[in-house]
Formats: structure tokens, sequence, C-alpha cells
């Protein structure tokens, strides 16, 4: 078993009466609730706590993306995992991004190169999250049809297991991404590939 430490980043700054105000938090919340000097606070202090819990003896520390939302302030888990591949030591917990919503990336192999470079910063402490399912704020985010997402992932999935996989360049052919040349660099340092889940 393996013990995780997760912040999904909320805003938490709302009002008092947000709840007697405002219909949701969720895709439609009033964006002029959002301070962006209390949120270079709030990415700060949120910073802090998961270098915190990297220091606690955590198996991983992570990360996760929404999008219009108040509830989760990570629209891109990767950046956060970056930084925090740099600030941890590479004896400490891995990095783990629990969701970037492969069906939704065009190209797939950008979450490819981005993951890799993650793997390359922390000594190869990437555990690479694809939820099949994508959250809701994501499809309204993106304009998506949520019937379309599982095909989309499989093949966004598959393209990012070659990318990660095969050494020589190759041409991507499928139904909704056309590659000519996929060779990403860097590579991962995990081999065959970081850990997915």
């Amino acid at each position: 078993m393996k013990v995780c430490w997760f912040h999904l980043m909320p805003y938490t700054e709302l009002p008092d009466d947000f709840t007697q105000k405002h219909d949701s938090v969720w895709v439609d919340i009033d964006s002029r609730l959002f301070d962006p000097k209390r949120a270079h606070h709030m990415y700060n202090d949120f910073m802090d706590e998961l270098e915190f819990a990297a220091s606690c003896g955590f198996d991983a520390i992570c990360v996760n993306e929404h999008h219009n939302n108040g509830y989760g302030l990570m629209p891109s888990p990767n950046i956060i995992a970056a930084t925090l591949a740099r600030r941890t030591t590479e004896s400490g917990p891995a990095i783990c991004i629990m969701g970037n919503s492969l069906a939704l990336y065009n190209p797939p192999t950008r979450i490819a190169e981005e993951m890799a470079m993650i793997d390359c910063i922390s000594g190869g402490r990437l555990i690479a999250g694809f939820p099949v399912g994508t959250p809701m704020d994501t499809c309204y985010a993106f304009g998506e049809n949520p019937s379309h997402l599982r095909v989309k992932y499989r093949e966004a999935h598959d393209l990012v297991m070659q990318a990660w996989t095969n050494p020589d360049t190759f041409s991507f052919n499928g139904r909704y991404h056309q590659i000519p040349y996929v060779n990403i660099w860097p590579r991962p340092v995990q081999q065959p590939h970081p850990p997915v889940w």
C-alpha cells in the first residue's frame, strides 16, 4: 500500500455570503470574485504545504487538473509538479500527477514531453496519472463532448506510451491525431516509462 498526500488547491477567499448570492463554485463561478493578489499568497502557501508534506514521509505528493472552478486552482498540474520536482530532494517522495486529461490535449505528445522533463528534473520520481474519466469542468472548459472522451483517451494514451517507449522517430496516424514525426525530447529517466496510475 502507498500513502499519498494530495492537495486540491481550493480558492480560500470566497465571501461569507457566497452560497446565498451565487449558484455554484464550479464552471460558471463569477470571475470577479478572484483576487490575483490574494491568489499569489494562496499559491505560495499551497506550495509550502506541498513541500512540507514531501518532508513528512509520504510515498507520493499528488496534484491534478481542474478548470473553471474555485474547488481547484490547478489548471496545469505539470507546472506544480515541475516546481515540486526541483524543490524536493531526489530521495524524497514520488511526484504523482494524478490527472492530466489526456483526451483533451492536442497533441498528447506535449504531455509525454512535459512528464519526461519532470521525470528528469525529479531524478526519476514521476508517477503519471492518466484518468480515463475527465472531470466535467474540463469538458465544459474545453468545449468537449464527454461521449467522445473514452475513444480519444485510448488513442492519446497509446500515443504517449509509444512516445515514451519507442526510441525511433515514428509517425502516428490515429483518428484524432496525425503526427508525421514523433520523437520526444527529453526522454524519461524511468524505463521503459514512468509508472502509470
